[in-house]
């Protein structure tokens, strides 16, 4: 068996089939992918994913793309802890959460991450090898992205809908967490993973939304997850400052 996982830092898609198969206790080769160097418009990589997409995973010759997708297969085609559970309507609830997730609320926490984290560590870039390296990404959609967080150039109306939908998110994750320990389920799942990805900083990147006081549940739920040795080992594999905020944020839930 050989798995190999071309992934950025372990958080957003990246994380979730790292955390999958930590959890499920599968090695695997890792395959660092600089997103801020643009090395998933590179050759090499365009070769293993044409969409130049982050993450992509090889099992046994068999190229994988789709971080939530990767997800499912980890579950299913390892031994090792089941990351879904038999009970339909919880199969149900986690299967609502990651499309949530997903489709809803995960791009708006992209575009504030962009708009706020990306661009800025992008920009201060030559503008000709910028210019020349969006030009190499395949998907038309993601080269307008691009140019938008490299320029700043997300509207305001944009962000301020992308900061309506996480604060809706926020409250609604908040309630789910009063009514049990994990996302969608009495038991961790690939929910969990999902989810955690993108609001493991939550206390850092929005205070006002987020915190002791303002979202208890959540909080208990995060140190929970930080708590994991798979999540350990996970954001162990992290390069840049992102990872940092693991241990800030562990000092300010204990």
């Amino acid at each position: 068996m050989s798995v190999t996982l071309y992934h950025w830092e372990p958080n957003a898609n990246s994380g979730k089939p790292m955390l999958a198969l930590m959890e499920k206790g599968v090695a695997f080769e890792s395959h660092y992918i600089d997103m801020l160097a643009f090395d998933q418009h590179k050759p090499e990589y365009l070769a293993i994913n044409p969409q130049g997409t982050i993450p992509a995973m090889v099992h046994d010759g068999r190229v994988l793309v789709e971080s939530t997708a990767i997800m499912e297969y980890v579950n299913e085609a390892f031994d090792g802890p089941v990351l879904m559970p038999d009970n339909p309507l919880e199969r149900w609830r986690i299967r609502w959460w990651m499309k949530f997730m997903d489709q809803w609320l995960g791009p708006s926490f992209s575009m504030i991450g962009w708009s706020v984290f990306v661009g800025p560590m992008v920009r201060k870039r030559d503008p000709a090898e910028l210019e020349a390296a969006i030009e190499r990404i395949p998907l038309p959609e993601r080269r307008v992205a691009w140019r938008k967080a490299i320029s700043g150039q997300f509207g305001e109306a944009e962000l301020a809908e992308s900061r309506r939908r996480v604060a809706f998110g926020i409250a609604l994750l908040e309630e789910e967490l009063g009514k049990r320990d994990y996302v969608g389920s009495n038991g961790y799942s690939l929910a969990d993973i999902n989810i955690f990805n993108s609001t493991y900083s939550l206390p850092l990147s929005q205070p006002d939304l987020a915190g002791r006081d303002k979202t208890p549940n959540i909080m208990r739920w995060l140190k929970r997850v930080y708590q994991r040795e798979a999540v350990k080992r996970t954001w162990a594999m992290g390069r840049t400052d992102l990872a940092h905020r693991y241990s800030l944020i562990m000092e300010g839930i204990d």
